[in-house]
């Protein structure tokens, strides 16, 4: 080998060393920030429930980032603050009817990392799992991580008993004890938990009540006859309302923007003054193909319709939401020339629109009711 090859040989093996280390870096970066853990199905509806929440189905992997956080994290020179208290607001929210919660009293402070145990089966039990801890000198539980450097006195590791795929099952409850109750015995932890029969009752009881509103309502817009729309014109109409299309193929409006029009009729939006509640979606807007739009092929490709949907529990005041979606739905009528319909193709009047706003107005005074205020941090983790 001569020299010119062996430096090259040399130069190469240096820059794959260098980029694989700056990848490790960069990952457990993150994983610093945000900790190990990082949704979308459309049946047609004009109101309908979200799903049949099936028993013991594993949460899509996407949910990543809001299901680690429970909020989206606004960008900008706060994101790091913001992102501290969207992890501590997590612990906030612990409650015995949502969650199965135990408390572990270390003799000692340690570092979280000495939970090691339990961290490698972290994901095993198919619902969100929380860790929160007293670090020494604090009286304010906050999110810990593996990696987290503070020393803590207290830990409460919780297993949300309930979420859109379901109540948590028995079996996975006595898996989730034995593995916490069993890492607290060898770290010589005092350990407080609940009785399994009694968490699953509360589950199935919660579980029961999240079906019932768990609701869905749509908007159908659709062509008269046989005419298709063009997804181009879908698309250019959509961003001329403030609506940008997403990774789950649909058109979203979020409560970061609204939009304006040149010489028709404008519909003014209210807005949450909360930064927490930035980039959070109104409403969305799918197609009636149940094909997701995608951003490469909307010049060649086209719809028989489209759907407006709301989804009623994960939106603050969702009768005021859903006066904002007629409104767009008009407004994409007189853009588009479709006309507002139900699942049947009968156009829909002023009074079946306002029959439909009159059970969203029960769907959110029953969750009031039930201390679950629609589009709530609480509701939002439960109805994931």
């Amino acid at each position: 080998m001569s020299e010119l090859q062996a430096a090259l040989l040399a130069i190469g093996l240096g820059v794959i060393v260098a980029v694989y280390a700056f990848g490790w870096w960069q990952q457990r970066r993150y994983r610093r920030k945000f900790g190990a853990a990082f949704k979308a199905s459309h049946a047609d509806a004009l109101y309908q429930e979200s799903g049949e929440r099936p028993q013991g189905q594993q949460p899509p992997l996407e949910s990543m980032i809001e299901d680690a956080l429970g909020e989206a994290i606004p960008s900008g020179r706060n994101s790091s603050a913001a992102a501290i208290s969207a992890l501590d607001e997590s612990c906030a929210l612990l409650d015995m009817r949502s969650d199965f919660i135990i408390e572990l009293h270390l003799n000692e402070a340690s570092l979280a990392a000495v939970l090691d145990g339990f961290w490698q089966r972290k994901f095993d039990f198919g619902k969100p799992v929380h860790v929160c801890g007293m670090a020494l000198n604090s009286s304010r539980w906050e999110r810990a991580i593996a990696e987290s450097q503070a020393l803590y006195t207290r830990f409460r590791i919780a297993l949300q008993l309930v979420d859109r795929s379901g109540a948590i099952s028995q079996a996975k409850l006595a898996d989730f004890r034995d593995l916490v109750l069993g890492v607290a015995k060898q770290i010589k932890a005092d350990a407080a938990a609940p009785d399994i029969h009694e968490a699953y009752h509360r589950a199935a009881e919660l579980d029961g009540f999240c079906a019932e509103v768990d609701q869905m309502v749509g908007i159908n817009l659709v062509p008269r006859g046989e005419r298709l729309l063009l997804c181009s014109q879908i698309a250019q109409a959509a961003a001329l309302f403030g609506m940008k299309l997403e990774s789950d193929g649909a058109f979203h409006l979020t409560d970061t923007r609204g939009w304006q029009g040149t010489d028709r009729r404008r519909v003014t939006l209210a807005r949450d003054n909360d930064r927490r509640m930035a980039g959070r979606s109104l409403f969305s807007l799918v197609n009636l193909d149940a094909e997701p739009f995608h951003h490469n092929t909307l010049e060649i490709t086209s719809s028989k319709g489209m759907t407006l949907l709301l989804d009623l529990p994960r939106v603050e005041n969702p009768a005021l939401q859903f006066d904002q979606m007629v409104s767009v739905a008009h407004e994409f009528a007189e853009e588009l020339q479709v006309d507002l319909v139900d699942d049947h193709r009968v156009l829909l009047s002023e009074g079946g629109l306002a029959r439909i706003r009159e059970k969203i107005v029960e769907v959110e005074a029953k969750m009031r009711n039930n201390g679950i205020a629609p589009g709530s941090a609480q509701a939002r983790r439960l109805f994931s």
